[in-house]
């Protein structure tokens, strides 16, 4: 069993839970007992494939049998083998490079068909080659080449809990984002949408992990930093920290959290970014692991800093940023300032700005949330803007928000039917002094208002 050390190699401990490296190893194995994997040694692979690198002819041999070979078993053993080929020495991948400029194509364009296949370690173990060809070369994948491959991507994402494979996804997107041409794509094709998603769902701590260590890499470009609080990436990480006991994945979100900070310029953007970190909680897990002492110089570094610049933003919190922050994170509570006419008093004019920014959210939760507690304060919140605002009427009606509170009139919860009411009687009068006192008679005992 000495010989099979140099055949089979050591599992990789980042893909430690990776199903695909597991099948990989018995694909190996059992084509190792049947005699068919020849014990070289590096510098035996290394002559074989020079000998047969000038005239393209290794790379044409490897394509071949992946592309035209029918028999599953087969197409396994040969993607296993070029997969630990390729990782034992990056530079090979220029062999298939230089193979493909020869015939003034693309190496992806051999590949890329490979993924419609329907054995799912073929699919996988492709996709993991693919995402090595383009980051370990000087070549990278373009245009509709690398559309069409994140595309892939975004797909096995979207069944995270059904995906097998789901880490062997992650760790192709931990390759690509460390290389910021890729990130400008995989944002514009909605990418950061989709792990924000699929952290939003069931993930184990390693899927955790990898998942926001590709979040942490696009983080690295500003303009992609920048849109980090708008696209629900603090939040998703924020419920993960406050359930999350996991050091290393502790330690991945607070690089990340700090990188949004850092990267950011903008000062609006900035302080939203720091008051969502502030409502996750955050500040309590920065003292928590205060009190430890780590040798990580900077992961200390991370704490120091955000706790900085979390405290920084709590002493400039107004009432109404913290509110903005709310509306604009989509998890409305019940938090003092909802409650608070000294609040709407003060504010209701503010909620015009930005072009009705605020109005809008509200309007666009009543029409999409599923949630009764949201679609409850909205409700609520568009009715005290109608109240203390005197062309507040005309403003809901003009973005449809009076519909959208009538069809909650008919909502299964009772206590969204009651905040909807509410709401519709402001829209409909204006005797607000009398209305108070009608509702004070009339609220019945039987709805419990949250």
């Amino acid at each position: 069993m000495a010989e099979l050390a140099h055949v089979i190699p050591a599992v990789d401990m980042i893909n430690a839970t990776s199903r695909l490296q597991l099948e990989a190893a018995e694909v190996l194995f059992d084509q190792y007992l049947l005699g068919f994997v020849p014990s070289f040694s590096k510098d035996e692979r290394d002559a074989v494939l020079a000998a047969n690198d000038a005239n393209g002819q290794a790379a044409r041999t490897i394509v071949n049998l992946i592309t035209n070979v029918a028999k599953d078993q087969n197409v396994r053993y040969v993607l296993t083998l070029l997969d630990d080929m390729l990782q034992e020495d990056k530079s090979r991948v220029e062999i298939f490079h230089n193979a493909a400029k020869r015939q003034r194509r693309t190496v992806w364009s051999w590949f890329l068909g490979i993924l419609q296949r329907q054995d799912n370690f073929i699919v996988n173990q492709m996709s993991s080659i693919i995402a090595k060809l383009a980051c370990f070369g000087t070549t990278l994948m373009e245009g509709s080449e690398l559309k069409y491959y994140f595309s892939f991507l975004k797909d096995q994402l979207k069944s995270a809990t059904a995906n097998e494979y789901m880490n062997t996804t992650a760790r192709c997107l931990q390759m690509m984002l460390r290389i910021d041409p890729y990130r400008h794509a995989f944002m514009e094709a909605e990418g950061i949408q989709s792990i924000v998603a699929a952290l939003n769902g069931k993930t184990n701590f390693q899927l955790q992990y990898q998942l926001v260590f590709a979040l942490w890499c696009l983080t690295f470009n500003p303009n992609i930093a920048r849109h980090a609080p708008a696209l629900g990436v603090i939040q998703a990480l924020g419920d993960i920290l406050s359930e999350s006991s996991k050091e290393k994945v502790i330690r991945i979100i607070m690089a990340t959290f700090s990188n949004i900070l850092k990267k950011v310029d903008e000062r609006e953007i900035k302080k939203e970014a720091a008051l969502q970190m502030v409502q996750c909680k955050t500040l309590k897990t920065l003292e928590l692991m205060d009190a430890k002492k780590y040798d990580d110089a900077e992961l200390e570094e991370d704490i120091e800093f955000l706790s900085e610049q979390l405290h920084l933003s709590v002493q400039d919190l107004s009432s109404f940023d913290e509110y903005c922050s709310e509306v604009r994170s989509g998890r409305l509570q019940w938090s003092p300032v909802h409650k608070s006419d000294k609040f709407w008093r003060e504010n209701a004019p503010r909620f015009n700005e930005k072009n009705f920014e605020l109005i809008k959210i509200l309007i666009r939760l009543l029409e999409t949330s599923q949630d009764p507690l949201i679609l409850c304060v909205a409700a609520h919140d568009v009715g005290e803007y109608v109240r203390h605002y005197p062309r507040g009427k005309t403003v809901i009606e003009q973005y449809q928000g009076k519909q959208a509170v009538m069809r909650l009139l008919t909502a299964e919860d009772p206590n969204v039917r009651y905040h909807a009411l509410l709401a519709v009687q402001k829209l409909m009068v204006h005797n607000w002094e009398y209305l108070g006192k009608q509702l004070d008679a009339e609220t019945p005992e039987t709805v419990a208002v949250k």
